[in-house]
């Protein structure tokens, strides 16, 4: 879905860039996670499946090229 997008972004930017910035993106994605479940009282375990149901996502929504 966003793979062509997500390809033309990590050209215009060059790879290392581009790396760089989707790692950023993570982080900053996990960080939300993690508070959205703090505020819920949301379990360590719990947590951990709504980062990897997040990844698993981005895989097939093409942003993780």
């Amino acid at each position: 879905m966003f793979a062509p997008f997500v390809i033309q972004i990590d050209h215009i930017l060059g790879h290392q860039r581009f790396i760089r910035l989707r790692g950023k993106a993570i982080a900053i994605h996990i960080q939300v996670i993690n508070q959205f479940c703090d505020r819920m009282g949301v379990d360590r375990s719990c947590r951990q499946h709504l980062i990897k149901t997040a990844h698993h996502n981005g895989q097939k929504m093409g942003l993780m090229i």
